[in-house]
């Protein structure tokens, strides 16, 4: 009983019979780092109680694809195509020889700032992921150590491995894209986050555990995979695949190996149980069914590939297969409210309104994610779990009679007031301990400049910054 600490509010969303509820008036009992009792009300006695009043009690969202670090991809939001806009290295850059844009301090600072984003939106468990278009290559460990101990300090359960790879993507001044290969150099980058995987994996109390992180499909060889899949099987770790999200990756996995990305994975034996595959839009009927078949889980982004005129086609489908499904940010801002609604409308602009209801949406953000991590104890909130949580304030929101509904229809993750992880309050009303959020949000806009600032060395031609990212409307003279 000591240290018990009593939550309430309007909604409480628990979980029994393996499906989520709802309680009208509920609350949620901590002991140590695990929920003791989710209900109606509570007879026990408590050390500390917080009525969050009109809110929901949620449990925290799981992010398979969790952005962690200052996003590239939003500077291509009306700049394309892709090719002229630094978004792939020029033959001349390659020549130079590719470098870090980002100094070992600024990488390791934008760990810590995404990861404290990640929290304000009520995001409770992350597997980390950034962009290598500004690396030399893959991803270091030294900056994944960092990661470690920003991730302890701030109490953000996360899954962490350095990306790394055995190739690149490749353009030539007229838009020919064309994959080059350093397998000694990808291979040399598993060994090296394998390494780090035995080394951190459970640290933290448990919060911090291993994962693995081949980028790009068509950017990785069969051999990569493979010890990739044997590793990772050995140790029970997920792995994260990017694939079937472009029309560049399908032209050039099948200029590579004669077929479909997903089906790749398959016949090299890879395709496995713990693997995640962000982000299936350009994925065949039949690919649908090697992931169901493998037990495979599905990551959906619908927030960035709405952005750029993608869409995953689709979820009802892809569930009535089997299909576990998780979600994952995977762009700026880390909002998890916003990117299940998009994925609401992106699901019935594709299969019709009949085809989804929130709670299944709101499945994904927990329980998908959960169960493709094998972890019964997150996404929900039920004695014996984890006390993961996320408190949305709802006291400015037009509500509906059901919280989830208005979740979608009304909440954004600004709204997140309150998060518990691993029963730590982790933020309060917004702040989060030993986090100066604007002053990191200053400094991350003068790294973010910086990185704009250098666009010109990796784009086809070099134009200058002006011509790269053209602007809304013509700049106004004094």
């Amino acid at each position: 009983m000591e240290g018990r600490t009593l939550l309430s509010a309007r909604w409480v969303i628990g979980h029994q019979g393996g499906r989520h509820v709802v309680h009208e008036h509920g609350v949620v009992v901590i002991e140590g780092c695990d929920v003791l009792h989710v209900g109606s009300g509570f007879e026990g006695e408590v050390a500390r109680r917080i009525d969050y009043g009109e809110a929901v009690i949620s449990p925290g969202f799981v992010d398979l694809d969790a952005l962690s670090d200052l996003d590239t991809t939003i500077l291509g939001y009306d700049n394309g195509p892709a090719w002229k806009k630094g978004r792939v290295w020029p033959e001349s850059y390659i020549a130079r020889g590719p470098y870090e844009m980002y100094r070992p301090e600024e990488l390791a600072f934008q760990k810590r700032h995404a990861f404290a984003q990640l929290i304000r939106n009520g995001i409770t468990t992350a597997l980390p992921i950034a962009s290598l278009f500004y690396r030399a290559w893959g991803e270091t460990v030294a900056e994944f150590d960092a990661a470690a101990t920003a991730a302890e300090d701030l109490g953000l359960r996360v899954y962490l491995g350095p990306a790394y790879r055995t190739g690149g993507q490749v353009t030539d001044a007229t838009g020919n894209i064309r994959a080059v290969f350093d397998e000694a150099r990808g291979l040399a980058g598993l060994t090296e986050a394998a390494d780090f995987a035995q080394r951190i994996d459970g640290t933290a109390e448990g919060r911090i555990r291993a994962m693995f992180a081949p980028d790009r499909i068509e950017t990785c060889t069969e051999t990569l995979l493979n010890r990739t899949a044997e590793i990772a099987s050995e140790m029970g770790a997920p792995v994260r695949q990017h694939c079937s999200q472009s029309s560049v990756e399908l032209r050039l996995v099948r200029e590579q190996h004669g077929c479909a990305p997903i089906e790749w994975l398959h016949r090299i034996g890879a395709l496995r149980g713990n693997w995640l595959l962000p982000h299936g839009t350009q994925a065949t009927d039949a690919e649908f069914d090697l992931i169901a078949n493998a037990g495979a889980t599905l990551v959906h982004c619908p927030l960035v590939a709405a952005r750029h005129g993608g869409m995953l086609k689709s979820f009802p489908k892809a569930r009535a297969k089997g299909i576990t499904i998780g979600l994952g940010t995977d762009t700026h801002p880390a909002d998890m409210i916003l990117n299940m609604q998009i994925g609401m409308m992106m699901a019935r602009v594709s299969d019709g309104m009949e085809a989804i209801r929130s709670e299944e949406m709101f499945d994904a953000a927990t329980l998908g994610g959960a169960d493709a991590l094998n972890r019964p104890d997150l996404g929900r909130l039920a004695p014996g779990t984890k006390a993961d949580i996320a408190v949305i304030d709802l006291r400015q929101t037009l509500q509906t009679p059901d919280p989830v509904q208005t979740l979608m229809t009304s909440a954004s993750g600004r709204d997140v007031r309150d998060v518990w992880i691993d029963g730590r309050q982790v933020m309060a009303d917004g702040v989060i301990p030993g986090v100066d959020a604007a002053a990191d949000a200053t400094r991350a806009q003068a790294q973010f400049d910086r990185l704009i600032a250098k666009y010109p060395d990796r784009t086809a031609g070099h134009p200058p910054v002006s011509e790269i990212f053209t602007p809304s409307y013509e700049r106004a003279t004094p």
